[in-house]
């Protein structure tokens, strides 16, 4: 069996519809099983998180393989990995991110945590495969609140450039090294292509059929509600990082091609699956 945390998010929800679908067996571990609304055929368990791996290893019993979304185990991710690894679990794909391929002279938070992530999990026992995605097309949905209430998002750094990578190509990539086991292999994820921000709204309004004007604001002027999928006080690394995005040109890989055999979804194939996302009469998130 399979184990999967972040169940309900972007990712986790994805590589849980292609498990099931596929017919391996897969629990979900999540916060709330009520709240869940996971394909039938998925065993939903409450996330157990503690200090002391004696107090999680119930939630592993019978599980081989895991995929970590480790945000949902914060602090405790060291006594997680050691409860999975006594329950018998083997093997465990871990959403990392592609900033730790970045020089470490000029880490930031994000470098630190996701470098921190990856030795927890060398330290810990398990075989392992890394995923290091960059930029998530979700976060664009960071824009939505402004969309449902007009045709203008307002944001710094229109010219900055990024390859988004939709959430279901990371959930394929994720899908095979769980069932495959790509042992100690590090997959660097991104999408097809490089886009502005500009870019990226305006296949937003074609995938909406109305126009969206792109307004760039001076870096200070920003404020937390522009940015509501990210934490408040990491607003401000997150808008001196896109800060170095402008002008130039980010990676590309062809990672999920390699492993999937399909070529990465584009962003404008991303705008039209969560259009939905952006009209006024559904909520923000997904």
């Amino acid at each position: 069996m399979i184990a999967v945390t972040g169940a309900t998010g972007n990712v986790g929800r994805a590589l849980v519809g292609r498990l099931a679908a596929a017919g391996t067996p897969v629990r979900a571990l999540v916060r709330d099983p009520h709240r869940a609304r996971l394909p039938a055929a998925t065993d939903v368990t409450p996330l157990t998180v503690a200090p002391e791996p004696a107090a999680m290893t119930a939630q592993f019993t019978g599980v081989t393989s895991l995929f970590l979304h480790a945000s949902v185990t914060g602090d405790h991710t060291a006594a997680f990995l050691a409860a999975a690894r006594a329950a018998g679990v083997e093997h465990v794909v871990v959403l990392s991110s592609i900033a730790v391929e970045d020089d470490p002279a000029h880490d930031t938070f994000i470098h630190t945590w996701h470098r921190g992530l990856e030795q927890h999990v060398r330290d810990s026992g398990l075989d392992w495969t890394f995923l290091r995605p960059g930029v998530f097309a979700t976060n664009t949905l960071q824009w939505a609140p402004q969309i449902h209430a007009g045709d203008t998002v307002r944001g710094p750094y229109a010219k900055g450039v990024s390859s988004p990578l939709h959430e279901a190509d990371i959930a394929a990539v994720a899908h095979h090294a769980l069932t495959e086991r790509h042992s100690a292999t590090a997959h660097v994820l991104t999408g097809p292509e490089a886009l502005t921000t500009e870019e990226q709204l305006a296949a937003i309004a074609q995938a909406l059929g109305r126009p969206l004007t792109y307004t760039e604001i001076p870096p200070q002027d920003v404020v937390p509600e522009m940015f509501p999928i990210i934490p408040a006080d990491l607003v401000p690394g997150f808008v001196e990082a896109l800060a170095t995005t402008v002008g130039t040109t980010p990676p590309l890989t062809t990672t999920v091609q390699d492993v999937t055999g399909t070529p990465a979804r584009t962003f404008a194939q991303w705008a039209k699956d969560h259009a939905d996302d952006f009209r006024p009469t559904s909520p923000s998130g997904t």
